[in-house]
């Protein structure tokens, strides 16, 4: 069984409701679209300026009033500091009317850099810091002595209580009680005079701090000031004719920085102003992984949800009576492989979420399509889930009961899954066991690390298929199911050292059109019958 229905490749579509009709618009992202946006990875690739300074890139296909087709490319903001390269779809027309004051807006944003960096980098800092260490080593030198004296105090103390009575008694205890005065105002008088050295640092960096603050709110008002005089006068023009300024567009809203800047509006307003029919468009992430960890080098991602998406509909406005269906072979299939009353299994395609993520632009999933297309599609649940850039066998209940009996063979690791993967060079070992701990490092997002001290316990069983001089075909048996396991325990040096093909994360041959990774079988209890259950589905690579 398959089900089918008019999408883009994987679903993704550029989209947005017309401001001058409510009809919601939409520009797929097509198989062709996608071949070209790849051949633009592979030109990057091979050019150091693209290297390092990571962003959006984008390619619309679109076709001339005599029916040829063109592509147009773009990238997000701009690139070594230039707004207007040949070759590369221009800025939005406006930039150019405030180029003064984004020069000296610049200038100033430049020089506050420098004064932050200076005050964040006063020798005063490591100064305090060294002697708040050596004041901290005399304290504990200081608290270790008066202990040992007070001890000696307390055993004086109980020896004078057992041999003396009256007056000699009490005479000796007011000298003990002296004593442990003395050690009191010492400490005092310590504190007061390491304090007293320590003021002068301190009060300079207060001073210091204070100005960062202050510098931080300028270049804060700075950068408003310079976005909206930019809104003010950035263009765009859609489909229908029609140009307004960016803050007619988004009246009394908040822009982000950058809005107007990204690849889909530069796209686009190109296409519009020089009459050009788009086809169909692409946007991927390059020049190494955002800082956040939400975008990584060589995927395709949609129009941003801050900057792009409120922008989309007044866009696209104008096409709908012109703009094409997705061909029929690009039209996304969603192949089922086994389907009863309790449960459903697909042959989830590489690049399609398990589930839909967090945000607008990754709500695309099996699940999300299932509920969709299926009659009780609101009833079904993931059983387990597959990286988006996974292929294979994807198992869903289709009741709550049926979800807790099948999740619980899941959590007491009795459902034996088989992987199939093309690993990145040569692998000695025929066969083995790996065990590495996995982690999420909170700071690394979303690549998963092994580590012996936080991490989860996770095992790889793998037998090695056959070897090429530059590849290892080879069969895979997680114990475990953990965030990228199968990936990490391939990539790390302590597992075999050598990443899956096309494994972007861990570093796989980039150039390859997707992950060589694929769940090619299954097998379970069925719930009800209480029959063996072996899925099974062709490697496809």
């Amino acid at each position: 069984m398959t089900l089918s229905r008019e999408y883009g490749l994987s679903g993704y579509w550029y989209e947005g409701c017309c401001p001058r009709t409510g009809e919601w618009l939409r520009l797929p992202r097509t198989l062709e679209a996608e071949a070209i946006a790849r051949q633009l990875m592979q030109e990057l690739a091979m050019d150091d300026r693209y290297a390092h300074e990571g962003k959006m890139y984008g390619v619309l296909v679109v076709e001339t009033v005599t029916g040829e087709r063109q592509t147009l490319k773009a990238f997000s903001g701009l690139l070594q500091g230039e707004g207007a390269i040949p070759g590369w779809v221009p800025p939005i027309p406006g930039r150019d009317r405030v180029a003064m004051a984004e020069t000296q807006t610049l200038a100033e944003l430049e020089q506050i850099k420098q004064e932050l960096l200076t005050l964040q980098q006063l020798p005063e800092r490591s100064q305090l810091a060294a002697l708040g260490a050596a004041y901290d080593q005399e304290l504990q030198h200081l608290t270790a002595m008066q202990q040992q004296r007070k001890q000696a105090r307390q055993q004086h103390r109980q020896i004078l209580l057992a041999t003396l009575t009256g007056e000699a008694l009490t005479v000796q205890l007011q000298q003990l009680e002296q004593q442990s005065q003395r050690d009191g105002i010492e400490r005092r008088q310590w504190k007061r005079q390491r304090a007293a050295e320590l003021a002068p640092l301190k009060q300079r960096l207060e001073a210091a701090d204070q100005r960062i603050q202050q510098l931080k709110q300028r270049r804060k008002a700075l950068s408003r000031q310079l976005q909206t005089q930019m809104h003010q006068h950035y263009w765009l023009t859609n489909f229908a004719g029609q140009s307004f300024a960016l803050e007619q567009l988004i009246p009394g809203g908040t822009m982000p920085t950058g809005t107007g800047e990204c690849c889909a509006p530069k796209l686009l307003h190109y296409a519009a102003t020089h009459g050009l029919q788009p086809i169909a468009m692409a946007e991927f992430w390059w020049g190494g992984d955002s800082p956040n960890g939400d975008k990584v080098t060589g995927e395709f991602y949609r129009a941003c949800v801050e900057r792009c998406q409120p922008l989309m509909g007044f866009l696209l406005s104008g096409l709908s009576a012109k703009l094409p269906k997705a061909p029929l072979d690009v039209q996304f299939s969603l192949p089922i492989i086994y389907e009863d009353d309790w449960l459903i299994a697909v042959n989830k395609p590489a690049g399609l979420l398990s589930v839909p993520g967090r945000y607008h632009d990754r709500q695309d999933s099996v699940l999300s399509r299932l509920r969709q297309l299926l009659p009780d599609g609101n009833a079904i649940l993931t059983l387990h889930r597959l990286d988006q850039d996974t292929s294979g066998i994807l198992l869903l209940a289709r009741d709550r009961q049926t979800y807790q009996v099948v999740s619980q063979q899941f959590r007491q690791r009795t459902v034996k899954k088989q992987y199939e993967a093309i690993l990145a060079g040569c692998v000695s070992q025929s066969q083995g066991r790996i065990d590495l701990p996995l982690w999420s490092d909170p700071d690394d997002r979303p690549r998963q690390k092994v580590n012996e001290q936080w991490g989860k316990p996770s095992q790889t069983y793998f037998q090695v298929l056959a070897r090429t001089a530059t590849t290892t075909r080879i069969e895979l048996m997680p114990v475990t199911g953990r965030t990228h396991q199968l990936r990490v325990h391939m990539a790390d040096p302590r597992g075999l050292g050598t990443p899956i093909l096309g494994d972007r994360l861990y570093g796989g041959e980039m150039s390859c059109d997707r992950l060589h990774l694929h769940a090619k079988s299954l097998q379970f209890q069925h719930p009800h019958s209480g029959q063996t259950m072996m899925l099974h589905v062709e490697t496809p690579f």
